[in-house]
């Protein structure tokens, strides 16, 4: 077989233009749907759209890695130099008479380059985001400082009441800080950065989880700009919650992201089967187990920190460290969900965030019982972008306060995205 060099961008002017096409669908979509509603509205709904593809993404991204797909392209970021894998026919014949299981066979390939497609559809979306905020907070900015006074004449008469109502209420659907998806435009760069590592290190184990977490966080970040967009417009206040609620919120949050941590490491040694009962591993409820060499970061798919071959008794402890820390996430995020069932405002979100937890166990138990099915494997990682996406929405829709609020009041918030 012919050696392919890692990086070749030459489609890469074809792959733009295919993510260019994946991205006018939902960018007509918005703009046609809302063309008679104020900028901040569009964007406000195309960061929602955004986000549902992103979450798209992300679960795509899940089923890539569960059925080894990840080099079904051995090159970045085109399939052997070309666009499609119709013009890497060739290669990939040769490549799957090799190797009829792998890496690179005609479907793992396609798998591989629809990723690519839809992530770079992701990056036009969250690039059109970005221009469209700082446009929109020009223009915002401008009308401002060109907006007469309550006492200054226009037209040779003096503003009434109603226009100078009329125009607060534009200030308050104003747009939100265009940093937002700057940062966010900054992110899926840096997020496409860590894919092509992916491929030309040949899934280092270090850099896949990274990527996985650069997803999520990509999750997050749109999340967070969704709820300020409703806050902009009024459509959302922020919920008064007790300093201590929304501290034990944000705790809940920073475990999740550990235990995401941990279960992407699980996923990238492929340690998923290294404990097949429960609620002990290899019957006993502390199997022999080596951490130095589980949780040795840098080093090669498969290897240890010697350069060696991984031993069972690592991939063990990386399972079952997951599992231990799962149980002590599963009565945080339940806790956490009961606590906000108290808060009409935020019952839905702790109906959403104690429904996900469930699921969470369930398909955890699923991988493990049996034997790593594909459904319940790609469910499990949907989950844990889910639970990202929900308690984002809680610690950015709530505020602290040290006051006590009725509940009566609470009920007026309207959580919405």
């Amino acid at each position: 077989m012919d050696t392919q060099d890692l990086y070749n961008l030459s489609p890469a002017l074809r792959l733009m233009i295919m993510g260019l096409a994946v991205a006018l669908g939902p960018l007509g979509w918005v703009w046609v749907r809302n063309k008679n509603v104020p900028v901040a509205k569009r964007l406000h709904v195309l960061t929602l759209v955004t986000l549902f593809l992103t979450f798209d993404l992300v679960i795509f991204g899940a089923f890539t890695r569960l059925t080894d797909s990840g080099l079904g392209c051995p090159d970045w970021p085109g399939c052997y130099g070309s666009a499609s894998p119709v013009g890497a026919q060739m290669h990939i014949e040769a490549a799957q008479t090799a190797m009829p299981t792998g890496p690179v066979t005609h479907s793992k390939a396609w798998i591989e380059m629809i990723h690519r497609y839809l992530a770079t559809g992701v990056g036009v979306l969250i690039l059109t985001l970005t221009l469209a905020s700082w446009l929109e907070c020009r223009r915002h900015t401008s009308d401002r400082r060109a907006a007469p006074g309550s006492d200054s004449p226009l037209g040779g008469q003096r503003i009434t009441r109603s226009v100078l109502e009329e125009r607060r209420s534009q200030q308050r659907e104003g747009p939100i800080s265009p940093w937002w998806p700057t940062a966010t435009l900054f992110w899926v760069c840096l997020q496409g950065a860590f894919g092509a590592l992916t491929v030309t290190m040949k899934l280092f184990p270090a850099i896949v989880t990274m990527h996985l977490l650069g997803g999520l966080a990509l999750l997050a970040l749109l999340r967070a700009q969704s709820a300020r967009y409703a806050q902009a417009q009024g459509v959302l206040a922020p919920v008064p919650l007790s300093a201590y609620t929304r501290w034990f919120a944000i705790l809940a949050f920073a475990l999740l992201w550990l235990q995401i941590t941990l279960g992407g490491w699980v996923s990238t040694n492929y340690a998923v089967l290294a404990c097949t009962d429960f609620p002990g591993c290899q019957n006993s409820l502390w199997p022999a187990m080596d951490f130095r060499q589980g949780f040795t970061l840098w080093r090669e798919l498969g290897a240890g920190h010697d350069g060696a071959n991984i031993s069972f008794q690592a991939l063990t402890a990386i399972h079952y460290v997951h599992r231990l820390a799962a149980y002590l996430v599963f009565v945080v995020l339940l806790a956490l969900a009961l606590r906000l069932h108290r808060v009409p405002a935020l019952r839905a979100h702790a109906r959403w965030l104690g429904g996900l937890t469930l699921l969470q166990a369930a398909t955890g138990l699923s991988n493990v019982v049996l034997g790593w099915p594909l459904l319940a494997a790609v469910a499990h990682t949907g989950g844990a972008a889910a639970l990202v996406v929900v308690l984002t929405g809680i610690v950015f829709s709530s505020r602290s306060t040290s006051e006590a609020v009725p509940a009566s009041k609470l009920t007026t918030s309207r959580l919405s995205a």
